[in-house]
């Protein structure tokens, strides 16, 4: 039998050579967020937990345990025949729940007399969180960040998308949020992630960058839709060089109208969003607005939205916020395409090179 606990510390360090992370809590907790690459074993469902929970509180403890272990039992044999029957010997998986240990344990126990190697996390999932916290907090300062900035549909998110693709490394927090971040930004279809889980996400994109490379990120504020970034990235962000990038007008409103197509398709959406500018913009004006996208005139709408309302935002939030943003380097491109945005990717890593 070999079942070995580690506190979390030691699980991000060597959080990579597990040969599977298996959370053992009910699927609306592992939901809600968990380990990077972990899978779900719950050894209480949600609506198992639910029960136990009731019964715990409204009989008594023991009354409880002895219903929930009948039902934890189940579920692990259930997982084994599933998922270990065909593992090799050498199989060694990391192990986690909520804190207490009492689900994974029991679930690690049995997998240990079979006779893997099974490593528990102490603490569990809380104890990670925890950790990931600290570790954002160490790995930033060891970064240097380029900042990518632009007004609205200038196509900051299509050039970090194109950096990436030539293998530069590129931090595309709006993607790790699911959300464009503007108050038109959010993706219908595609809820935002929790606080809990964006922060993991963007604490395993941070683990992942070498430090001697340039990361490549968006002039974000500091929410992406409902979801706040770590402050101490916030900071080093806006204490950054900034790259500025230029498209005409025209091809920022084409751009904008092909992003943001579906909103052709749900013009009443549009409208309800269109209202929460209303303190900001007035009420003529967001009503103005509203008409025309109810008159399918949407182009006009872009327009306006970017002449009254986000480029004068942008411009003061970038001179205000950014230190650098003064000091930072036009990139100027005539055209929306694939093929310009991939060849100004390539002239910037190859001016970074030959710094």
């Amino acid at each position: 039998m070999s079942l070995t606990p580690i506190g979390a510390d030691e699980v991000i360090c060597r959080l990579d050579g597990f040969d599977a992370i298996i959370d053992a809590r009910s699927e609306d907790e592992f939901a809600q967020d968990h380990l990077p690459q972990a899978i779900n074993w719950p050894t209480l469902d949600n609506q198992q937990r639910q029960r136990i929970g009731t019964l715990y509180k409204q009989v008594n403890p023991f009354e409880a345990r002895k219903r929930g272990a009948a039902m934890a039992a189940r579920n692990i044999a259930a997982h084994i025949e599933r998922e270990v029957i065909d593992k090799p010997k050498d199989w060694q998986p990391l192990a986690y729940c909520w804190r207490g240990g009492q689900r994974s344990g029991a679930l690690s126990l049995i997998l240990s007399q079979i006779g893997f190697r099974v490593t528990l996390l102490e603490g569990g999932y809380k104890a990670f969180r925890a950790a990931i916290l600290r570790d954002i907090e160490r790995i930033v300062p060891s970064l240097r960040f380029q900042v990518v900035c632009g007004p609205t549909g200038s196509g900051k998110t299509r050039l970090l998308q194109a950096l990436a693709a030539l293998g530069a490394p590129v931090l595309d927090l709006e993607a790790l949020a699911s959300h464009r971040s503007s108050v038109l930004g959010a993706i219908l279809g595609l809820p935002q992630p929790s606080q809990k889980r964006f922060d993991t996400l963007v604490w395993d994109a941070l683990r992942r960058f070498d430090a001697s490379q340039p990361i490549y990120v968006e002039s974000e504020s500091k929410k992406v839709g409902d979801v706040v970034l770590p402050t101490i990235l916030v900071n080093a962000m806006r204490q950054s060089p900034c790259l500025n990038l230029q498209l005409p007008d025209s091809e920022r409103v084409a751009l904008l109208m092909e992003d943001y197509a579906y909103l052709a398709e749900d013009v009443g959406y549009f409208c309800d969003r269109l209202a929460a500018l209303t303190v900001l913009r007035g009420r003529a004006t967001v009503e103005r607005w509203q008409t025309w996208a109810r008159s399918g005139e949407l182009t006009s709408v872009v327009e306006d939205l970017l002449r009254r309302h986000y480029d004068p935002s942008y411009l003061q939030s970038m001179q205000r916020n950014f230190s650098q943003f003064k000091d930072s380097k036009n990139m100027v491109m005539n055209d929306r395409s694939s093929a310009a945005m991939a060849d100004l990717a390539q002239q910037i890593i190859d001016a970074e090179r030959t710094r």
